[in-house]
């Protein structure tokens, strides 16, 4: 029987997208931090649960030729894969999606291609950093893995040295003027998160989120901030009194210059406020939007060519996918439950003359539901949901406006699968999936699906 405290030479025979190698003792799984896939290790067990043992590598005694040097010294647990090569990386987001797809959504294969990241540093384009007092200070960074407790950091490689810079400057304003952090206990203080956003043709906006504002000192603060970090085009004060780790929340004060960043993505331009979404990395966005409207058009094996009159995408943020579908269809309609979004959306529409694409404000289910209603028919559905899927209702709901395809953008393989195996139950099958490397370094990978209705 496994104990805490053991040790035990082993060999890892997989490896985990969270960086976990697994090995096998007396027939139990164990977790093997930071060990990869073919290596040898002396472990020390850490924890023995009913459903998984948990082990540190106390020495390497064979190493994977894949093994490389960690290049970050932030011991915050974001960056998960920073030990192993780019290539063994993508192999296993892929090996992880194909499983999700076969062993939860029971099909016969999984994904047919990933598409790795053109940048593997600093690629992305948002930034939430936490602040908190460090040793009598204010200091930003990020939660240490399952807690409160905050990992301060200079840098991070995956944000952009600007990001940093702003950051940075944000906590020495604080510091130099003593205005504390947000405690979430007492509710005293002030700041809770720094909030950044940027584009590619050169917007920097700073948002920074406090329980309430800063009174005489805002115009100091913004001058400050004006002079450290010269590249800003925004600054920007959330308000934010709820109680919990919602981020932004509240009310938005634009305390200088323009509080959206500008981005081009599938020839569209977009405006993005600082509550809507947008994927992180652009050009991966780019790939990943060409292939959800390839999967929305491509002729399907055996049957005559796609319909292209009305497309329904669910989730549709500030309508980044809904206006690249607007050039493939006469007519589509994005839903989203953020009004800011849809604002956004439509203001994004009038930006780039798309006239055939309407947005209604309202969550998934509510659409679905009033769209079926209705009898409205559309010949495709995107959907592009948060971690945790799509509802149940959801799917049936999507089911039952009858459109011959669903295409399927996750960030999240588990609940993808889950998703994908509950439209099946529903008469659609699974033709074709290929995974994209949004976030390298990290755990997290994308996909999109395709699945079609099957013909009576």
């Amino acid at each position: 029987m496994l104990t805490k405290n053991q040790t035990a030479d082993v060999l890892i025979e997989n490896c985990t997208p969270e960086g976990y190698g697994i090995c096998r003792l007396e027939g139990r799984a164990v977790f093997v931090a930071s060990a990869l896939e073919g290596e040898r290790w002396e472990i020390l067990i850490l924890k023995v649960t009913n459903s998984a043992v948990w082990a540190k590598g106390l020495r390497l005694l064979e190493a994977s030729p894949f093994r490389c040097h960690p290049d970050c010294p932030n011991p915050c647990g974001g960056c998960s894969l920073r030990h192993m090569e780019y290539d063994e990386e993508l192999r296993i987001k892929k090996a992880h999606v194909d499983d999700c797809l076969c062993r939860i959504g029971e099909q016969p294969t999984g994904t047919e291609r990933i598409h790795g990241s053109p940048l593997t540093q600093r690629y992305r384009n948002k930034a939430i950093f936490a602040v908190d007092t460090v040793d009598g200070k204010a200091a930003f960074g990020f939660y240490r893995p399952r807690s409160h407790t905050l990992v301060p950091i200079g840098d991070c490689l995956l944000q952009s040295e600007e990001c940093i810079q702003a950051a940075a400057a944000v906590v020495g304003f604080m510091n130099r003027n003593g205005i504390p952090a947000y405690e979430e206990a007492t509710g005293k203080g002030v700041v809770r998160h720094i909030f950044w956003r940027e584009s590619r043709r050169g917007d920097r906006v700073l948002c920074i989120v406090a329980a309430r504002g800063f009174g005489t000192r805002t115009e100091q603060l913004t001058e400050t901030l004006r002079s450290e970090c010269p590249f800003l085009t925004g600054i920007v004060l959330n308000i934010n009194k709820t109680k919990g780790n919602t981020v932004l929340a509240g009310d938005f004060h634009t305390l200088w210059g323009d509080p959206c960043v500008r981005e081009t993505l599938c020839g569209n331009e977009f405006e993005i406020a600082p509550q809507a979404f947008l994927q992180i990395n652009p050009p991966q966005a780019e790939a990943l939007y060409d292939k959800a409207v390839e999967y929305a058009t491509m002729p399907l094996p055996g049957r005559e060519a796609a319909e292209k009159q009305l497309a329904l995408d669910l989730y549709c943020g500030a309508g980044t996918v809904t206006l690249c579908l607007a050039k493939a269809f006469s007519s589509v309609i994005g839903a989203e439950i953020v009004p800011e979004a849809i604002e956004n959306a439509r203001e994004n529409a009038g930006h780039n003359g798309v006239r055939n694409a309407e947005f209604v404000c309202a969550d998934a289910a509510e659409i679905a539901l009033r769209l079926r209603e209705s009898g409205l028919k559309p010949d495709t559905v995107v959907v592009d949901p948060p971690r945790k899927g799509l509802e149940e209702s959801v799917v049936r709901d999507i089911c039952g406006m009858q459109p011959e395809r669903v295409v399927y953008i996750s960030c999240n393989p588990a609940t993808l699968a889950r998703d994908v195996e509950r439209f099946a139950a529903e008469g659609y099958v699974m033709h074709t999936a290929e995974a994209y490397d949004m976030f390298p370094k990290t755990a997290h990978v994308e996909t999109v699906v395709l699945m079609s209705r099957i013909q009576d």
